[in-house]
């Protein structure tokens, strides 16, 4: 398991069915050690903390692996790292395998893995494309959430370990069936 790109964005207005919409949802791979903090990485901001950041939601972890399905999917749609408005591209890492409560430990931070990502209207800003919240719904490749248990440092090519795990944990993907359930 390993950080493939760690990515970062602040707040931008863009325009979304003729009014101005703020949404941090751009974020971009940066080079060299970033510093973690208990709400979120330095360099990236979150712009409606009612639904995003905060400690429960301060990292966003997208697995790499997801980007070649969507690339089927979407022919012709620029994927650069951080597309999803991911803080932290990895590999080996899934919703199938990663349990709520786990501790993960990343260059010198560590992190708890909190919950799935619910998307908003953003990501169809993001892409342009009202179907794309639809569309990830019904993939199940929502990615999740981290609160930082450590603050520290990491950096791109990170190795990620798990420290530890709880008994009765489930894991992402039931978590997010189950909130998928409830709506």
């Amino acid at each position: 398991m390993r950080v493939v790109s760690i990515c970062v964005g602040g707040p931008r207005e863009v325009g979304w069915h003729g009014r101005p919409v703020l949404t941090s949802i751009w974020k971009s791979p940066v080079a060299g050690p970033v510093v973690v903090r208990t709400l979120n990485l330095d360099g990236d901001q979150q712009s409606d903390l009612t639904v995003h950041g905060g400690e429960k939601k301060a990292v966003y972890v997208y697995p790499s692996e997801h980007y070649g399905p969507w690339r089927d999917e979407l022919p012709g749609v620029d994927l650069p790292w951080g597309a999803f408005g991911e803080n932290l591209t990895t590999t080996g890492l899934s919703e199938q395998t990663t349990h709520v409560g786990d501790r993960l430990r990343i260059g010198s931070a560590e992190f708890v893995v909190t919950v799935p990502r619910m998307p908003c209207y953003k990501l169809g800003i993001r892409f342009d494309r009202p179907d794309m919240i639809t569309r990830l719904l019904e993939s199940g490749r929502s990615g999740f959430y981290l609160r930082v248990a450590k603050e520290g440092s990491i950096r791109a090519g990170d190795v990620v370990t798990r420290v530890s795990r709880e008994d009765a944990a489930i894991t992402i993907a039931t978590a997010f069936a189950q909130r998928i359930e409830q709506d």
